[in-house]
């Protein structure tokens, strides 16, 4: 078996005297592991760094063996983020969300957002707002995405200012007021418009939730570490 694909480096460990195994997530084969020899090498590690973009040609005897890398950098995020401390909490936390989905299960669209995304990390204007988006699409990608296009009671696209923490459906201002104390803010940039006072806050809060009660708390993981680290240094950057 074999393929070429291209990819973005999530993480690696070790594997023997001088291999490392390569986990990755690519365009076409979804979030994928596999043996690097040499991996090791003065050459190869800064290649293998999260969030590099790199070429991989995987080979098996078997299509579902662990299977071996032959990698090739195309693009080096870690040496143009290195100063930004936003951007490599950033990193790490959008890697730790990828390892979420499930092994080999291919997802374009968020291969896609994915590389936005570490293309932007370093602007912090961007950078959070954007994370608030990828973590949305996370839940979506692994089946609880929100539907905030209209309100759950109404069926109306006006004036959505909330979510309902139980079904994730946006509800209007007047529907949501006598309920107001137990609803989600939603943030004016994820109803199409501008980006309002403490909108990348409520943002965050509204991601945290959902991620907290259908990802996180049933795998029990913790809330990570790194993400908190992000939301601190967008914060101190504003």
């Amino acid at each position: 078996m074999q393929w070429t694909d291209e990819g973005i480096v999530l993480g690696v460990r070790r594997h023997g005297e001088t291999g490392t195994v390569l986990e990755a997530l690519t365009a076409a084969h979804g979030r994928h592991l596999g043996l690097v020899h040499g991996g090791r090498s003065r050459r190869m590690q800064p290649v293998l760094q999260p969030g590099n973009r790199v070429s991989l040609t995987w080979r098996a005897r078997l299509d579902d063996g662990l299977g071996a890398y032959a990698v090739e950098p195309i693009d080096s995020a870690v040496s143009r983020l290195i100063g930004s401390p936003l951007a490599l909490y950033g990193i790490t936390h959008m890697a730790g969300l990828l390892r979420l989905l499930p092994e080999r299960d291919p997802h374009p669209e968020l291969y896609a957002a994915t590389r936005i995304l570490i293309d932007k990390l370093d602007d912090s204007d961007i950078a959070p707002p954007l994370m608030v988006r990828f973590e949305l699409a996370i839940l979506a990608e692994l089946g609880f995405g929100l539907d905030l296009g209209a309100c759950a009671a109404t069926g109306s696209n006006d004036a959505l200012i909330y979510v309902s923490p139980r079904t994730g459906r946006a509800v209007s201002a007047s529907a949501g007021e006598p309920y107001r104390d137990r609803l989600l803010p939603l943030p004016a940039f994820l109803r199409g418009e501008g980006l309002g006072p403490d909108d990348v806050s409520k943002g965050f809060t509204l991601t945290g939730y959902f991620l907290g009660q259908h990802i996180w708390g049933p795998r029990a993981l913790p809330v990570p570490e790194e993400r908190g680290r992000f939301i601190a240094s967008s914060r101190r950057a504003d």
